[in-house]
């Protein structure tokens, strides 16, 4: 896999710069402390384990096929200054869009993975208020764009639930070209396509770059610690393999839960690039 990653690099990085807002740069210094605006919060979807720190760990690979990918938190609070000693919670699912820790996975929903942790781990800031985690690229499953889950939990109170959106371009490079992540069909939800995600906007999206041998997504996580930020219910649950975990309240309307066709052609090529 990794010389494959270093054969296909250029092709890589030409496509997350043509059809991505999200830029590769290096990973940003420290700022001074200045008012900016929060993290927008999102759900925290049905696969969240509170592992506290019995999963403390950089590593969160644990050996499993993918493209390496880096994950790096800035946490600051409101003014911007680092917040120090919050944890930051990560999980997401494989190449194959599976959860660890979870029955139903799987594309017939049969797979059992009650017990296992990959991709899932915990870590305390730094001074800098920074943590790194060591993982792969997510895959996909069907309903959502492709994500990373976090959560900061600051003095014993989770101050923010959201997730992290990557450059849909890149994505859609790795899904058709890589087999640790082919799918024999196209994913029907892009960023441009995910109301999760339209929803969290403009400060959820990470600053993808290039590394050796990997990538690495940087997003900076401001949190107000006066306040618990509460995500609303999303109008149904997340998907388990290639079906939903459950109805909302109420149930499902007529017809069952909701379904979009994946997009081709031009459509699909206007999704996958920035809007102005």
């Amino acid at each position: 896999m990794r010389d494959k990653i270093a054969l296909t690099r250029r092709g890589l990085v030409a496509v997350a710069l043509a059809g991505s807002a999200t830029a590769v740069l290096p990973e940003p210094a420290a700022p001074e402390p200045a008012p900016g605006p929060l993290t927008a919060p999102a759900e925290e979807g049905p696969f969240y384990l509170d592992l506290d720190l019995d999963l403390q760990r950089a590593d969160i690979a644990e050996g499993l096929a993918g493209v390496p990918l880096d994950i790096v938190f800035a946490v600051q609070d409101e003014t911007g200054a680092p917040l120090p000693g919050a944890r930051i919670d990560v999980w997401h699912c494989d190449a194959q869009g599976r959860y660890s820790g979870f029955p139903g996975q799987g594309e017939d929903g049969r797979l059992d993975l009650s017990g296992k942790t990959f991709l899932r781990g915990s870590q305390i800031a730094g001074a800098d208020g920074r943590a790194r985690f060591s993982s792969v690229y997510p895959g996909w499953y069907p309903g959502r764009t492709t994500h990373i889950h976090f959560k900061i939990i600051d003095g014993g109170t989770a101050r923010l639930t959201s997730q992290i959106f990557l450059p849909d371009a890149l994505s859609e490079f790795l899904y058709a070209n890589l087999g640790d992540y082919a799918r024999g069909r196209l994913r029907d939800t892009l960023n441009s396509t995910d109301g999760i995600a339209l929803a969290a906007g403009e400060t959820t999206r990470g600053e993808l770059r290039e590394a050796a041998g990997r990538y690495v997504v940087f997003l900076r996580a401001r949190i107000d610690r006066k306040t618990v930020r509460a995500v609303p219910p999303p109008p149904f649950l997340q998907p388990r393999g290639d079906r939903f975990a459950g109805p909302p309240p109420g149930g499902f309307p007529p017809g069952g839960p909701p379904r979009r066709p994946a997009l081709e052609g031009a459509e699909r090529l206007r999704g996958l690039l920035p809007k102005a």
